[in-house]
């Protein structure tokens, strides 16, 4: 009875741990994030573990990336500019620049 009770104490808790990261995702696939950027690998834009790599340490780094989604922005990863994404509101955006930056 034990065994029973830990365990499905340890799914309810990594379902909980998992939720905002996968409801995260869900956001960057609605905004239509995922149509240029991976998790892992280059595709129009770099992925998302290059972003999270870049601004490492950096003090304010959710709200500039956050600006970056927003107004979109050129140069930094190649000549393959990033388009604005006016469908992003700053509280999105905030919540997508931490999930991006959470990636190491």
């Amino acid at each position: 009875m034990m065994k029973a009770t830990w365990a499905s104490m340890a799914i309810a808790l990594s379902a909980t741990i998992a939720a905002p990261a996968f409801a995260d995702q869900a956001l960057a696939s609605a905004k239509n994030c995922m149509s240029c950027h991976t998790v892992e690998k280059k595709l129009v834009g770099p992925s998302y573990k290059e972003v999270a790599a870049k601004y490492a340490g950096q003090a304010g780094a959710v709200d500039k990336l956050a600006v970056k989604i927003m107004k979109g922005g050129s140069g930094v990863y190649g000549p393959v500019p990033m388009p604005a994404n006016t469908q992003v509101n700053e509280a999105e955006a905030k919540k997508l620049a931490a999930w991006v930056l959470s990636m190491k």
